[in-house]
């Protein structure tokens, strides 16, 4: 069984489709990062899947059950992007109310959870920054130890070391044989901890790849050198280009191509003086399926 599955997925806002037949499997033991911009759609799959929104068509499921079946939300811990606690609780008695819907949880493993994000749960909600609320949801999410973690934005606040301690975190959770479906724009945070990543744009999933084969791509950033005139049109026609900038002497752009190809289309046209190449970041890799995104 897949934690999450959905088949045909689609949300309509009258004309306005913010999520387009999407077909996704996240698989048990997985990191799955969910990558894209702010208005991607990420933020739309994640209240399908938490049943608070209703798909114009296809379906989804969690944890082998409808979005809306309540007793399989006892195994789904959840953290949304928009998170609202009772600002007149501390965060202490807010994670005891929760872990009471849960059915009770090891308080021994909440306070671990509490030191390794150092987070204070004895002031009132209302008085924390919004990091150390982030905190406090984050240890909500975790602290019953579900089989499926779905995170929207979960970074959202942290500093750079409470920030490393919920990616191993995270990783703890996938080495235990249970999942997390992480929605997010940080590729530093994807790059770090996921397994598979979806690429989402304009509401429509432009790529699954596993962040490893992401990372052995031959994609390059090159800058060349020439005397002469060279033009965009002259290089954007060869496959693996992209993102090209025609300066007045030079031309940047990346390549996942041939390079001995390159090189031909470039020598047939002006003198080449130079060239420079580096691996692309995996930046670059990823903003490759934005390309055209208005």
């Amino acid at each position: 069984m897949n934690p999450v599955q959905t088949v045909g997925l689609t949300k309509r806002y009258g004309s306005f489709t913010a999520l387009s037949d999407l077909d996704l499997e996240v698989q048990p033991g997985e990191v799955f990062g969910y990558l894209g911009p702010n208005g991607a759609g990420k933020s739309t799959t994640i209240r399908i899947l938490m049943g608070e929104l209703t798909p114009t068509k296809g379906s989804a499921t969690v944890l082998g059950a409808a979005p809306r079946d309540v007793p399989h939300r006892r195994r789904l811990g959840y953290l949304p992007a928009d998170l609202a606690l009772w600002p007149a609780m501390t965060g202490k008695d807010t994670l005891r109310f929760l872990a009471n819907l849960h059915g009770g949880v090891d308080e021994g493993f909440v306070a671990q959870l509490a030191e390794r994000l150092d987070a204070d749960l004895d002031k009132r909600v209302g008085e924390l920054s919004t990091g150390n609320r982030q905190k406090v949801g984050l240890i909500a999410a975790f602290m019953h130890r579900p089989e499926l973690i779905i995170l929207d934005e979960p970074s959202t606040g942290l500093d750079p070391l409470v920030q490393h301690e919920f990616w191993g975190m995270m990783r703890e959770v996938a080495d235990d044989g249970r999942t997390v479906f992480l929605s997010s724009h940080s590729l530093a945070e994807v790059e770090r901890v996921a397994d598979r990543v979806g690429i989402i744009r304009s509401g429509a999933l432009v790529a699954v790849e596993n962040v490893s084969t992401l990372r052995r791509r031959q994609m390059r950033r090159i800058e060349i050198d020439f005397d002469g005139t060279l033009a965009r049109e002259d290089l954007e026609t060869l496959p693996g280009v992209h993102d090209v900038v025609v300066h007045a002497d030079r031309v940047e752009l990346g390549f996942d191509g041939e390079i001995s190809e390159l090189i031909s289309v470039v020598t047939a046209t002006v003198r080449l003086r130079d060239i420079h190449t580096r691996e692309a970041e995996l930046e670059d890799v990823f903003l490759t399926y934005y390309q055209g995104q208005s």
